[in-house]
């Protein structure tokens, strides 16, 4: 019998798989766009309405408390309802919240901060929904590229939510960014309404030969006992994506948090060059990141062992950030920080075809559910992480011990990956 993760015909180049793809990268870019908009535009808000630097913080860090607390359940609900309904619902509430956040502002800063956790809430769902989106559209020798150019969006969408916010703002004042954003994830709504079905044996544009490929990708999916979720979530190849997860996202809220300050406070750059030289390690991140992925999906449709893949992906990514993170510690030209930098953020963007892909490797039935407990846990960083970087600083006066933390914590990722990383299916119990 052939084996169900590298057996593939060969569709036209672009089929209808390739159109839900899209349509994920740019929800993705969408919610970056808008979740990322407010560091800028809180600049003005605060001049308006007079905020210290404790309430900004409280508004800037709001938006967590829903995103957290609505993860697992948006997975439950894709899972029963399907990615697509779930999503779009996601999609409007989260657009909706955008759009009201400037009247917010207006009424009351109880308002405004109930504004950003129903934005919080609405995005909660964009990870688990895609995924379960995956798992009837993505064949399994193409995911390392599709969970990629899915996470693309998140780099992107924040150079292109800063850049346009900051222009925005500028010329017409800082509730016009929230008023663009919010009616564009409208427009994606009407547009992926129309256009995507939830499964791919309902769309007629579908062909013979994709139909195919991706039914394929269940071969043997139900040759056994679906086992409860719960089950899964005592299994260690879990815990390693877990743990990888969680590694990779603290580099990420590391870097987001700090490297502005970085560049201007380290290097001795200015407000404007600070920034410039904080957005380039993230194209770098989608370049690199792109890249490596048609690789890791080039090797396991040649019969390279997925595991293998797998844990060389994560050993690039989490091993690579951390070396050069290690490196940049002590340099002194901001054009050396700006290569190295760019480095780190390239292997971070390789990771994602490690871990990201690897959920879907071992329990895509389940996939929704373990990708918001995982993303659950990988969003603690952005919270506890930013703030003890903050009370490192404080205490050291140098950006050394950040960047050796960061480092220690993605080699710890990485080793932990390798001894239990799996990627045989775990959700059927044959």
């Amino acid at each position: 019998m052939s084996n169900p993760i590298t057996a593939a015909v060969n569709p036209q180049a672009w089929g209808r798989r390739h159109v839900v793809l899209a349509m994920c990268f740019l929800v993705m870019f969408i919610a970056y766009t808008d979740r990322v908009n407010i560091s800028v535009a809180a600049v003005a808000m605060r001049e308006q309405f007079g905020w210290s630097q404790t309430v900004k913080g409280f508004v800037l860090s709001s938006f967590f408390i829903g995103y957290m607390l609505f993860m697992i359940a948006s997975g439950w609900l894709a899972t029963r309802f399907g990615g697509k309904r779930v999503l779009a619902a996601s999609v409007i509430v989260w657009s909706f919240f955008t759009l009201i956040t400037p009247w917010a502002a207006s009424v009351s800063f109880a308002v405004l901060i109930a504004a950003r956790i129903g934005l919080g809430i609405g995005e909660a769902a964009v990870m688990p929904a895609t995924y379960e989106i995956f798992q009837r559209w993505v064949p399994a020798n193409e995911r390392s590229r599709a969970v990629t150019r899915f996470l693309s969006g998140i780099p992107i969408g924040q150079i292109v939510g800063f850049a346009v916010t900051g222009w925005l703002t500028g010329l017409f004042g800082w509730p016009a960014s929230f008023y663009l954003f919010g009616a564009i994830g409208f427009v994606w709504t009407a547009i992926w309404l129309m256009s995507v079905h939830n499964d791919p044996a309902e769309d007629q544009r579908v062909t013979g030969k994709e139909l195919q490929l991706l039914q394929a990708r269940n071969e043997a999916a139900d040759k056994g006992t679906l086992r409860p979720v719960s089950q899964l979530l005592w299994k260690a190849p879990v815990w390693a994506i877990f743990t990888a997860h969680f590694c990779n996202n603290w580099a990420l809220y590391f870097l987001l948090g700090w490297l502005p300050s970085y560049f201007k406070d380290a290097m001795g750059l200015s407000f404007t060059n600070a920034g410039l030289y904080s957005a380039a390690p993230w194209l770098a991140a989608f370049v690199i990141g792109n890249l490596w992925a048609i690789l890791a999906d080039r090797a396991i449709a040649r019969g390279v062992a997925v595991i293998l893949v797998r844990r060389l992906t994560v050993g690039a990514g989490l091993l690579g950030l951390a070396t050069f993170l290690w490196l940049v510690r002590h340099v002194q030209s901001p054009t050396h920080a700006l290569a190295l930098v760019c480095a780190a953020t390239g292997a971070f963007g390789i990771g994602w075809s490690g871990f990201a892909a690897n959920m879907l490797d071992i329990a895509p039935r389940h996939c929704a559910i373990l990708i918001g407990v995982s993303n659950t846990l990988a969003t603690i960083p952005g919270v506890a992480g930013v703030a003890i970087t903050g009370w490192l600083l404080d205490r050291t006066g140098s950006y050394s011990v950040p960047f050796v933390l960061t480092a220690a914590i993605a080699i710890a990722g990485a080793l932990f990956f390798f001894i239990f990383g799996r990627a045989r299916r775990i959700d059927i119990e044959t």
